[in-house]
């Protein structure tokens, strides 16, 4: 004779199979496309069924973490504007990747010195340790949404760039909070193309700023689950959707003569 939690058991069982099979029948009945909208309640969640993510450091235990596949997707179509004397910050390793022999010098800003290759320890919102008119280029990759004045730190930004200098930034869209980053020095923000033109175009020429956003349902869903990228097909990560950015990526040049801009004393 069966126990109650035996019986239980084979009813949840026939309860999910019922209504996997009321899917596939909908499913197939529609040649199987993947835009199409399950009944109310017949949704299949499978392995995301759960109130917590599959990893809890962004997918980077399963492999190659998604927002950082857009990241380099972005420096890659941009590749060409990491030369000369670049800065980066917390650490070198896209100088290096994307700018190769283009680069003649780099340094490393940080707001702590603890790491190894910190050259310049300074707050972009107050850095006057920073010499104006001094980098060829500007990699500020994941950082805005760390700094909570970053109207000030986008009008350093201009300053220490070269005139024809350009800054390649990247910004958070649909992301889970950074525990570690909220304890150390705050995560304040979250970005839309929209937020981040206005916030480039407040110290940069309107015509000197491109913005691009990563992402879209599916890969943003994975991303807040923690899954990587080797859980999805490249076809499935290159689709844009602007209505669910991951990241949104910035180029903002300085203009050759300042002089036809907003004067360098006025934006910082």
């Amino acid at each position: 004779m069966q126990s109650s939690s035996e019986q239980d058991s084979r009813a949840v069982m026939r309860d999910t199979m019922k209504r996997a099979g009321s899917v596939l029948s909908w499913f197939r009945s529609r040649g199987g496309n993947g835009n199409s909208v399950p009944p109310v309640g017949r949704m299949l969640f499978g392995s995301l069924r759960r109130t917590r993510p599959i990893s809890d450091v962004w997918g980077s235990d399963r492999g190659h973490v998604i927002d950082r596949y857009y990241i380099e997707q972005f420096l890659t179509q941009h590749g060409l504007d990491v030369r000369g004397h670049v800065l980066e910050i917390a650490g070198d390793g896209y100088t290096r990747r994307f700018g190769g022999s283009r680069v003649t010098k780099i340094d490393v800003l940080h707001v702590a010195d603890r790491l190894p290759n910190v050259t310049l320890v300074a707050d972009l919102t107050s850095a006057d340790v920073v010499p104006s008119a001094t980098f060829d280029c500007i990699i500020l990759t994941q950082t805005l949404q760390f700094i909570y004045d970053v109207h000030a730190g986008v009008q350093t930004l201009y300053r220490i760039l070269k005139p024809g200098g350009v800054v390649l930034a990247t910004g958070g869209g649909i992301t889970k909070v950074s525990a570690e980053d909220m304890e150390r020095w705050g995560d304040y923000w979250r970005f839309t193309s929209l937020s981040a033109r206005r916030l480039f175009e407040e110290a940069f020429p309107a015509d000197q700023v491109t913005v691009q956003s990563y992402g879209n349902v599916l890969t943003a869903t994975a991303f807040l689950y923690g899954l990587a990228a080797e859980d999805l097909s490249r076809e499935e990560l290159d689709v844009c959707d602007i209505d669910f950015p991951i990241i949104i990526g910035v180029k903002a040049v300085k203009p050759l003569s300042v002089a036809s801009s907003t004067s360098d004393e006025h934006r910082g």
